[in-house]
Parts: structure tokens; sequence; C-alpha cells
């Protein structure tokens, strides 16, 4: 049997020191985007040419390709700006490898003014089917960026179909309540729109219900079930969400069906477990969301996904490792979404809208390593303390250990690291300054902050 062909790992690249992780950790290639024209305005430093000019040389000089994504579907205020933001980065020697684009009139004009720009069909498409590939291949472009809510059975029909055109798969990263991320929950809610890149997660929002007062003076309002639905009588009357954390008493109306009310929040997406699969199938790229994501993030996914490329291509069987180490990561429960056709109650989550970590937590970065005395210097993230389990993670490979001692920068003995802000010394062995990462495993679980936008690239 021949040897598989290896897909590229495509990671996020929210900021320049998250590129940096990704490339250093085992991606082949990272995709960012300016605020106007992508679907990332929150937590993007990419903000001008210059800042995306830095970040393109640097993943050329790591000997990686760089996507710029200019996925939203714009209005024509961003249409009339389009050509003149872009001509100082598409005309520049140092230039992105593709763009990642969604909107039919975006890619035009970039295919009249630079029609040698590699362009690359985004997510937010939704291309669902071998029609819609090849539409897109008579176009010109690259590469398709699958939709998320197709079957691995299905992908691979696409991929018979469509020999000659490079596809792309999401294969971990934040799912929208939405088709392919197209959802209009935030800008109903808050006024921002998630298309234009201002999502606010308002599918993850800790909603509670009350009684609508006007129900009694407004009759006419009253739910109307089916006459073959018997509800509940409390399901009769009218109610209003209430958005308990952050917003108590702004009311939002809701109503109800025979098949409940439609507040949701999806789990994570991992689908570690199908790359093996996907290999098979001869998927060209396998992508990881996650622009608002922080360095660590990027590292230890694009380490964990790298090696189950690693196996599949050598023949070697899935290490199901992977699954518990990809749990250490902040996650809102995992997934595999539409590839392998679950039930809706395992693709959504009833019980909490925000992420947690069960296995590790991200404590602290090594800035720098003293072979002379063997300490590393530490830049705390998280409180952690002597004797706790450490997992030390790099570029070269991971190791555990007790954690023995501690000080401090004056090089007095202490117990504990107490959080973020502070700085401490430890001897973990020999260490990567600026690339080597600490992991605390945690003996019972922990919740963990994390701020995701919206699921569409």
């Amino acid at each position: 049997m021949n040897k598989p062909r290896r897909p590229e790992l495509l990671s996020p690249a929210g900021s320049l020191k998250a590129l940096r992780f990704a490339c250093a950790y085992g991606a082949d290639a990272v995709y960012a985007g300016l605020p106007r024209y992508s679907l990332r305005v929150r937590k993007n430093t990419f903000r001008n040419a210059a800042a995306l000019a830095e970040g393109i040389a640097t993943a050329h000089t790591a000997g990686k390709q760089f996507f710029l994504a200019v996925n939203l579907v714009p209005h024509d205020r961003k249409v009339r700006t389009f050509i003149d933001d872009m001509a100082p980065i598409l005309d520049n020697t140092q230039k992105p490898d593709a763009l990642i684009m969604a909107d039919p009139g975006l890619i035009m004009l970039v295919r009249e003014r630079w029609p040698e720009m590699p362009v690359h069909l985004s997510v937010q498409a939704s291309t669902m089917n071998s029609a819609s590939v090849r539409f897109w291949q008579k176009l010109g472009l690259r590469r398709i960026i699958l939709s998320r809510e197709l079957s691995l059975d299905e992908i691979s029909e696409i991929r018979q179909a469509c020999p000659d055109m490079e596809l792309e798969v999401f294969v971990h990263g934040a799912l929208c309540i939405a088709h392919s991320g197209r959802c209009l929950l935030s800008g109903y809610f808050s006024s921002r729109d998630s298309n234009q890149g201002a999502c606010t997660n308002s599918c993850r929002w800790k909603y509670g219900i009350v009684p609508d007062p006007s129900a009694e003076a407004h009759p006419q309002n009253a739910f109307t079930p089916d006459p073959a639905y018997h509800p509940h009588p409390l399901a009769q009357q009218p109610w209003l969400i209430d958005e308990t954390a952050r917003r108590a008493g702004e009311y939002m109306e809701i109503s109800e069906d025979e098949n409940g009310a439609y507040i949701m929040n999806s789990r994570d997406l991992r689908a570690i477990e199908h790359v093996r699969r996907l290999v098979e199938i001869g998927v060209d790229s396998l992508k990881i969301e996650g622009r608002t994501k922080s360095h660590y993030y990027a590292a230890r996914t694009a380490q964990l996904y790298k090696r189950a490329i690693d196996d599949a291509v050598a023949g070697r069987p899935f290490d199901p490792a992977l699954l518990a180490k990809l749990d250490g990561l902040a996650n809102r429960g995992y997934t595999d979404g539409f590839l392998g056709r679950h039930e809706a109650r395992e693709t959504q989550n009833y019980e909490r809208g925000e992420s947690r970590t069960d296995t590790q937590e991200f404590v602290a970065e090594v800035t720098a390593y003293d072979a002379a005395t063997g300490y590393s210097t530490l830049d705390v993230k998280n409180r952690f303390v002597v004797g706790d389990r450490l997992e030390i993670i790099s570029p070269d490979g991971d190791r555990d250990m007790t954690l023995g001692a501690l000080e401090n920068t004056e090089g007095h003995p202490v117990e504990t690291a107490p959080g973020n802000g502070h700085t401490v010394r430890a001897k973990l062995g020999e260490t990567l300054p600026g690339l080597t990462l600490v992991a605390r495993y945690l003996q019972t679980e922990r919740e963990a902050r994390t701020d995701a936008g919206p699921a569409g690239s």
C-alpha cells in the first residue's frame, strides 16, 4: 500500500506570539486577518499592514505559509475601501500565500486586481457538495474549506468527485449555533454583527426565564400549541429571557413549541480521532479554529494534531492519550460535530456556557534558562505550588515532573507561585526560553476562562 499523503496542519494566529508558538509546535501554515475584513475584531493584534507584514515575515522565516482571512460578507461601505486597504498588503514583496474569502464580490475584485493571488473559499460560503466545489474551481479558486455540516462519508464523496481541488476541513475549535458560523444572535441581542467580526458569543450567555408581565393584558400573545401537543400549563404563557450574568433586567422575549425552546450552546469541535480517516480520504489541510485563543492553545493544539497526523501517515494506531491532552485545554465539552452524525443531545451543551478544563491548567511560561545553575525563570499565569505535578511542554517533547522547590527572584525559597503577574524560578531541567510552557495537572475539576469568537474562517 502506498504511504498516504501528509496533509497540511493549519493553525490560528490571532497574535504574533500565537503565530510563533503555532509554528514552533508543528503547524505547517497559519492564518490571521485584518479586523475590518475578517471575522475577528476582538483580540486581533494584526490591525494594519505593518503588523501583517511582520507576521508574514515571521511565518516565512520559520518555513511556514501565511494565509490572510478576508472572509466577511461586507456592506458597500467596506467594498468601497477594500482595494485601497488591501493594496499595501498584496503589492508588498512580503505578501500572504493565499487569501481566505467568502464574498463573491470581493473575490471578483481580487481576481481582477491580483489575478495571481491564490484564493481559498472560506467555510462561511457553506460549500456542501461537489457541484459547488467545481463551480468555484472554474472561477480559479485554489482551495475549498468545506462546510462543518458534512459527514466523513460526504467529505470522501466530494474528494472522489473533485480530485484536482484542494480541500480543507476543520478538526478543532469553537462551533456556532448557526450554519457554518452565519449567526444573527449577536446582532439581535447586542447590535454587534458576528458576520462583520464583532460576535459577542450570545449563544454562550447565562440565561434564565421570567413570566411576561404583559401576558394577561395581551392574551393574543399567549402560546397556542398544536392540538396534538399537550404541554405543561406553564408552557402556554409567554416568557422572557433574562441574561442573568451581566444584563439582569434586560428582558427578551422567548417562545416555545413542542420541540422546546431554542437557546443553545454548542460543545467544541474535537476531531483528532478522525485524523486517520481524513488522511486516508486525501484531505489537503486540517484546520484548527481559535484566533482569539492564547498562545498556549495555539502551541498545544498544533503539537497534538501534528502527533495525530504523524501517526496516521506512518500507519501507527491512534493514541488515545491525545484525547486526554486536549481535555487539558479550556473547552465547553467536546463533540466531533457532524463528522459522525451524532444526536443533538451529544453535540449541544445544555449545562454550561463557560469553558472548562478537567485535567490540566496552563500555569507558566519559561522566559530564561541559566545553564550554570539549572534554574528556569517562569512568568506565572496561574497559581501553582511546591509538590504539584507539572508537565513541561516543549517543541522538542514533553515530560512530567513533581515540583520540588521554588524561589523568588531574590533567590529566597517560596512555596507558592501566586498567579498572573508574578515571576519565580525553579529547576525544571533544560528548557527553551520563549518556547517552553508549563501546565499543572489538576486534582479536581477546575473552571477556566476563555473568550472564543465565532467559528468562521
